[in-house]
């Protein structure tokens, strides 16, 4: 591959990451406003006219100002996310549909702006006028760039939005939606699955369920069928590392939701695309034939999660289509495995070409792909340890795992040390152990400087963790 077809995709890469960035970290509101939504709407498990009245202003305000917070804070702390919000405010009141989109963009541009003003000015303020200047400065260009969000980007923003809807509504009234996994599969693959699911289908399906209770848009690429088919037939037609494993990834995807995991299974055997791209359209075949949806998005993409978001006459659809989409994958990704005559490709050999592709350490899960290698810094290793973080991009899925198995570990040692899991942004002041994958590390150090740094390949199998709990116990 050239050096510029590897740069442009790494900066897609990048993109995606930082899309997924703002999200994720407000899965929760989502969540939040989907529980809300699925309960009390008219069509809902309990019909409330008081409580369904919270479904409107969490969708239109709540969750756009939290997006617009994260992603002005991801850029420049607290003081960018307080701009951001402000800032994502305009294009909310300049738009009649839920800004999501605008909010992506206004949050980041806000914390960008305010870096750079701070970096021209406020080196130059007096002594005695430093808050003087942070509030005005924070607040004039809140202003203004809420003025422009409700006078221009809001506006802009809402015409592509519609031009999009319009778009998908066109594929999906001439029954061409399944051709979408064709795009999407190879795209997960690449780790774009975030920015393709948050980015675009879910604000589209949020705008959908408003009217109708329900979108099959939330399970387009939620759908856990396609990767839990491949990964059972490796369970059973694998080889070595990737079939003793595969059970244990397809425990942690079809259940906890994180679809990372089978990714690197896709690219031991390229040709499994096939078993992923039609397992994802047969499961959307089947929620068209079933008129089957969510109320909310599924995030992550777990049985559970997709089940709690299922209305009461989507139920039939839904279960049909992750069964279908796993036994068709499934198929097919046996049929790969059986007639392929090439040597097996190392598990963790695949996965590091997956984080490659990336362009930066993934958060996989898998339980069994061993570590190749940590550092740790600084070499002065701290003295006494009362906080340890696992820190990754979002704060969730990987470092979350890798928090709960060292809590274990120490647990059993007897160890008490407070053991948690942050996103990168928000790693605490009072961090003296701060762990992270490689690519993630310098950014951890960046963030926290005096704290000792802890670089590893696998939140989920390193023997480092059996070493510092020999350290800290003597």
């Amino acid at each position: 591959m050239s050096p510029q077809n590897s740069g442009f995709r790494a900066k897609i890469q990048k993109f995606g990451s930082n899309l997924s960035g703002m999200i994720m970290p407000n899965i929760g509101a989502f969540i939040a406003w989907g529980l809300i939504t699925a309960l009390f709407i008219p069509d809902g498990w309990i019909p409330n006219e008081n409580m369904a009245a919270l479904v409107d202003p969490m969708i239109r305000y709540l969750l756009p100002l939290l997006i617009g917070f994260t992603g002005g804070r991801i850029v420049y702390d607290i003081r960018g996310g307080v701009v951001g919000a402000t800032a994502t405010m305009g294009v909310i009141v300049g738009a009649d549909q839920p800004m999501f989109l605008g909010a992506m963009i206004m949050g980041p541009l806000a914390g960008y702006l305010m870096k750079k003003i701070d970096d021209l000015f406020q080196a130059k303020i007096r002594q005695g006028f430093e808050m003087l200047y942070n509030n005005f400065s924070a607040g004039i260009l809140a202003a203004i760039l809420a003025m422009i969000a409700i006078s221009g980007i809001g506006p802009l923003v809402s015409s592509l939005t519609n031009a999009l809807a319009r778009g998908v509504e066109a594929i999906i009234t001439a029954g061409l939606l399944p051709l979408a996994s064709i795009i999407l599969e190879p795209a997960k693959a690449l780790f774009l699955n975030n920015a393709i699911n948050h980015g675009i289908l879910t604000p589209l399906g949020a705008d959908q369920a408003v009217e109708t209770g329900k979108s099959i848009l939330f399970l387009v690429e939620a759908n856990p069928g396609p990767g839990l088919g491949i990964l059972l037939a490796f369970a059973i037609f694998g080889k070595g590392v990737s079939k003793s494993s595969a059970p244990g990834a397809a425990i942690i995807q079809f259940l906890g939701g994180i679809h990372e995991i089978y990714f690197p299974y896709i690219l031991m055997k390229p040709t499994l695309i096939i078993a992923a791209i039609f397992g994802g359209m047969s499961g959307i075949f089947t929620l068209q034939l079933f008129d089957a949806g969510l109320r909310a998005a599924a995030s992550p993409g777990s049985i559970f999660a997709v089940l709690a978001m299922t209305p009461g006459n989507s139920y039939i659809g839904v279960i049909l289509s992750v069964i279908i989409a796993t036994a068709v994958s499934f198929a097919i990704a046996s049929f790969i495995l059986k007639t392929s005559k090439n040597k097996e490709e190392d598990l963790a050999a695949s996965t590091e070409k997956m984080e490659a592709m990336k362009g930066k350490r993934s958060s996989v899960s898998s339980s069994l792909v061993e570590e190749k290698s940590a550092e740790t810094t600084p070499a002065q290793q701290a003295t006494e340890v009362n906080k340890i973080i696992f820190a990754c991009d979002a704060g969730m899925g990987s470092s979350a795992m890798g928090a709960s198995l060292l809590k274990n570990k120490f647990k059993k040692s007897g160890i008490d040390i407070d053991v948690t899991n942050k996103a990168i942004n928000e790693i605490p002041e009072d961090a003296d152990i701060i762990i992270t994958q490689k690519a993630l590390t310098e950014r951890a150090q960046a963030k926290r400087p005096d704290a000792e740094h802890i670089s590893v390949d696998n939140f989920l199998n390193s023997p480092h963790y059996d070493e510092l709990v020999e350290r800290l116990k003597n």
